[in-house]
C-alpha cells in the first residue's frame, strides 16, 4: 500500500509518496494522472519535500531529467 501525502499550497501536484526500495517518488496531479519518477535516492526526496521548495519548480529543474512516466498503481 502506498502513502501518499497530500500537498497544500501547491498548484502543480496534490499528493506525493516515496518508495524507498525502488528509489521512486510518486506524483499525483489535479487533474488525477500519477507519474513516477526512477532514480531518486533518498536525498532527492528530502530536497523534494523541504519546507519552502516549489514542487513545480523542482519537478522542471531535477525530476524531469530521471527516468519517468505514468504510474501504474
Amino acid at each position: 500500500m502506498i502513502d501518499w501525502q497530500p500537498v497544500d499550497g501547491s498548484s502543480r501536484i496534490v499528493a506525493e509518496a516515496y518508495l524507498p526500495e525502488s528509489e521512486t517518488i510518486l506524483v499525483r496531479f489535479p487533474n488525477g494522472v500519477e507519474w513516477a519518477y526512477s532514480a531518486c535516492p533518498q536525498t532527492t526526496w528530502d530536497e523534494f519535500t523541504a519546507d519552502g521548495q516549489s514542487r513545480g519548480q523542482y519537478i522542471a529543474a531535477v525530476l524531469n531529467a530521471k527516468p519517468n512516466g505514468p504510474w501504474a498503481s
